[in-house]
C-alpha cells in the first residue's frame, strides 16, 4: 500500500489475523491491542476489512448483531479528533466449498448489508470481493490472499483512496 499511495501517505497496519467484527464472535477485534493503537494514530483515512470470519457457523448464531457492531466500529472511528474518512471493505470471495467453516453464501449476506450502511454513514467502499472474484488462484486455501491476491487487494483500496 506504501509504495502504491507513495510519500503523501503513512499506510499503518492494524489488522489482526483471524478477528471478528462481531462482538460475541470468537475472537472480537475490538478486544484487541492493534484497534487500541488503530484510534491512537489519528488516522485521516481508515479502511476496514472484517467479516469474513464472521460467517464461519459459531459466529454466524450471532449474525443478527453483525449491522449495529459494525455501526459502532466505524462510528469509534469517525468520532476521533481527526475525522478520518473511512473505507469499508466487502470481504473477498470464498471460492468452492471455502475453508475453516467460512462460506460465500454469508459473504454475499454480509456484502448485502454492508451497502446501506455504507450509504447511512458516508463511507467509502473497497470492493475486495470483486478484485478477487474471477482470481480463485491468488486465494490458494480459499479464504486467504497469497502475496499476490495481496497486491490486488492493495491495487483496489489504492484506486478507491485516490479516485476522486
Amino acid at each position: 500500500m506504501q509504495a502504491l499511495l507513495g510519500d503523501k501517505y503513512k499506510v499503518g497496519n492494524f489488522g489482526v489475523s483471524g478477528r471478528t467484527l462481531l462482538q460475541k464472535g470468537d475472537f472480537p477485534y475490538r478486544k484487541e491491542k492493534k484497534y487500541q493503537e488503530a484510534l491512537k494514530m489519528q488516522p485521516n483515512i481508515v479502511i476496514i476489512m472484517l467479516g469474513t470470519n464472521d460467517t464461519k457457523p459459531q459466529n454466524w448464531k450471532h449474525e443478527a448483531e453483525f449491522v449495529g457492531d459494525y455501526r459502532d466500529l466505524i462510528k469509534s472511528f469517525q468520532e476521533l479528533p481527526s475525522k478520518p474518512k473511512v473505507y469499508v471493505c466487502r470481504p473477498c470471495p470464498v471460492p468452492g466449498k471455502g475453508n475453516f467453516g467460512i462460506n460465500e453464501e454469508n459473504v454475499l449476506k454480509i456484502i448485502e448489508r454492508l451497502g446501506p450502511l455504507i450509504k447511512e454513514l458516508d463511507c467509502g467502499m473497497i470492493d475486495m470481493h470483486a478484485a478477487l472474484l474471477e482470481k480463485a488462484a491468488l486465494l490458494p486455501d480459499r479464504v486467504h490472499p497469497n502475496t499476490a491476491g495481496a497486491g490486488e487487494m492493495a491495487k483496489a483500496a489504492a484506486k478507491a483512496i485516490t479516485s476522486k
